[in-house]
């Protein structure tokens, strides 16, 4: 069953009514970014020297993949017993059962990512600085997943330059997630300019990632305490992947919605 022209009408306001709401960062989640300045004086250089190679590794996702790159053949788990064998085949589904996988998956990663931050919490801040790489990395892997649940595939590059700006939005500002949500309203647009734009602001990819990192300062802080940082480190990480969970929905579900709106626009201009 297709999704009705009334009801993607009604998702596609209840989605920007959500982007409205998308504010400022707390004042306290800003102060609370010193502890990771302070972390890098304290780390030990072969850490530091750890966590470099891994922000490499990311930086680049968005020219191959790399081994960040999700593969679509997952796709049948996310669909079983419905005939779902390639990305294109997500087209004939309704959007609320894309809705349904996706929201499975951020359930599932919400769990790894509980794991791995008690697990990385109970060495304080020697395994901390190893914690932010795999959160960055899961966080990545779920946002392609979420893309191939909505039937767009990891492997183009256009894709990636999307979720990149997903991964952006989260841990920007008001004004910067304003510029990034104009900027991904109008990515799907033939307009060179804006996809030169889009394109422009990601090639400093190692300072996007850092400045990811340290909006987890006020958060992070609690997990550099041996022990104690086991609780703090499941939450954290638990929260931090709905936050993403819940972006890259609502991102690609509106590009998605839009999608079909146009579509059958067209189709009663033709008609």
């Amino acid at each position: 069953m297709i999704d009705s022209k009334d009801w993607l009408q009604s998702e596609l306001l209840r989605i920007e009514a959500w982007e409205k709401d998308q504010g400022d960062l707390w004042f306290w989640e800003k102060i609370g970014r010193l502890p990771f300045k302070i972390m890098d004086k304290w780390t030990p250089k072969f850490i530091q020297t750890k966590m470099g190679t891994l922000l490499d590794e990311l930086g680049q996702y968005i020219q191959t993949g790399g081994s960040y790159l999700s593969s679509t053949s997952k796709i049948k788990s996310y669909y079983p017993n419905m005939g779902i064998d390639s990305v294109e085949d997500v087209n004939r589904l309704p959007v609320s059962t894309m809705d349904k996988a996706v929201k499975g998956i951020t359930k599932n990663r919400k769990n790894i990512a509980a794991i791995q931050g008690a697990g990385t919490g109970i060495g304080g801040i020697f395994t901390l600085s190893l914690d932010i790489p795999f959160l960055l990395g899961l966080q990545l892997k779920t946002l392609q997943d979420i893309a191939i649940c909505y039937g767009y595939d990891p492997n183009d590059k256009k894709e990636r330059l999307f979720i990149i700006k997903s991964l952006q939005f989260i841990s920007s500002d008001i004004v910067g997630k304003q510029v990034i949500l104009a900027q991904l309203s109008k990515f799907d647009s033939q307009d060179e300019e804006t996809k030169r734009e889009v394109l422009s602001e990601v090639q400093g990819w190692r300072e996007v990632v850092l400045s990811y990192r340290d909006q987890f300062g006020w958060k992070k802080m609690f997990q550099m305490i041996p022990i104690a940082g086991l609780v703090f480190g499941a939450f954290i990480n638990r929260s931090a992947i709905n936050d993403i969970g819940e972006a890259g929905m609502m991102l690609y579900r509106k590009r998605r919605i839009v999608e079909r709106l146009n579509k059958d626009n067209t189709s009663n201009l033709l008609s």
